[in-house]
């Protein structure tokens, strides 16, 4: 089937096999490898990107239930960051705050905090911790991660 949406801002328009998930697509199709594959049942969150604004994961749908959506992973959630920055802030919050260990999960968390960040930009940290619950780190304990997330909150 022939799907079209935007992803990262550019439009897309390919042909997909109808049992495709979005994530194999994302990842196999158009080479965007950030958005990580761990569990394939929509348990660890490592696969998520943002649909038109909301946070889901990408393993649990079909790339042609998301023809005509947007589709936002984390190589693209720098877009709008100011054009002197490499890094948008909250990605920048994780580098100071040391919030990455292995940094498997971390693309995941960056795409759901930013969801968050987007809904609510001064979310308290039980806001926070309950955002991220879904979002599996085997690693850090979350302490840094939600420190991180914290400080984009707070920061303009």
């Amino acid at each position: 089937m022939k799907v079209q949406l935007h992803v990262n801002e550019a439009l897309i328009e390919r042909d997909v096999a109808s049992d495709v998930t979005l994530v194999e697509f994302v990842r196999n199709d158009l080479e965007l490898t950030g958005t990580h594959v761990a569990c394939n049942n929509g348990i660890c969150g490592s696969c998520t990107v943002l649909l038109d604004g909301e946070a889901v994961r990408s393993c649990l749908l079909l790339a042609v239930q998301v023809d005509g959506s947007n589709v936002t992973t984390i190589e693209g959630i720098a877009s709008g960051a100011n054009a002197t920055r490499r890094l948008a802030p909250l990605q920048q919050a994780f580098i100071e705050c040391g919030a990455v260990q292995c940094g498997f999960c971390i693309p995941g968390m960056i795409v759901t905090a930013t969801a968050l960040l987007r809904a609510a930009p001064r979310a308290a940290r039980e806001d926070i911790v309950a955002a991220l619950e879904g979002n599996l780190c085997r690693c850090t304990g979350y302490v840094k991660i939600v420190e991180a997330v914290a400080a984009a909150a707070i920061t303009p």
